[in-house]
């Protein structure tokens, strides 16, 4: 009998973090470590990563492949809206087949497709009772991701979830805390560098959100690093 494909690239994943001392940084580094193999063994993803939640849905990304997958979760948190916090706030599977067409979230998904995003799969994060945030991956065809996916991210997610409960230490709500109050700075930072592109070029919300995730995207940087440089910019100094 030939071995389930998906399960053998699964066993190579977790046989990396196998033996590792769990702390914070590590689980980091096993996160990214699993964020990597979703993107490479779901074939059409063209990105992946992890998101981690406080009780109130405030959020960071933790595990992002690339700077589209940062720069879109970013914009989920800005908004307050998408795949990852529905995942998250009802602890199942949220699927988007294509952006076009998906009534759900349409700011997020304007925003999402203007970058070329048509499909996206996102999980929960689950440590016993807790729902502690999502796993996704993003594509750029509609109708990109398959059952087999949905269990490939599935398996990848309880993994994740595993690591992150074992990171939990005695210090984790302070650390948490303060993670939250930075992800809260870093969205204020956000919605105030859209509404100084909306000012100074005359766009509305969508345009003004598409053009810093286009900054971000080209310049390969966080989100947060975009606004930052555009509230330093003088006026009539773009570009």
């Amino acid at each position: 009998m030939n071995p389930d494909p998906y399960m053998s690239e699964l066993s190579v994943a977790f046989a990396r973090i196998q033996g590792m001392l769990l702390s914070e940084q590590n689980a980091t580094t096993a996160v990214n470590q699993l964020a990597q193999v979703a993107r490479t063994t779901i074939s059409t993803a063209v990105g992946a990563g992890a998101s981690l939640f406080d009780d109130s849905g405030r959020a960071r990304s933790t595990g992002a492949t690339d700077a589209l997958t940062a720069a879109a979760d970013a914009l989920q948190y800005e908004l307050g809206e998408g795949p990852c916090l529905d995942a998250w706030a009802t602890a199942t599977l949220v699927r988007i087949d294509d952006t076009a067409t998906e009534s759900r979230w349409r700011d997020w998904c304007a925003a999402a497709r203007a970058q070329g995003i048509r499909s996206v799969l996102s999980t929960p994060l689950v440590i016993g009772d807790r729902r502690v945030g999502a796993m996704k991956v993003y594509a750029r065809d509609p109708g990109a991701f398959t059952v087999e996916d949905e269990r490939t991210l599935g398996l990848l997610a309880g993994a994740v979830a595993v690591l992150l409960g074992c990171a939990q230490s005695s210090d984790a709500p302070r650390r948490l805390s303060a993670s939250v109050q930075a992800a809260l700075a870093d969205r204020q930072e956000v919605g105030v560098a859209v509404g100084v592109l909306m000012e100074r070029h005359g766009t509305d919300v969508q345009q003004a959100r598409a053009a810093l995730l286009d900054e971000a995207v080209l310049q390969d940087r966080p989100l947060t690093e975009i606004a930052r440089q555009t509230l330093a910019r003088p006026p009539g100094r773009e570009g």
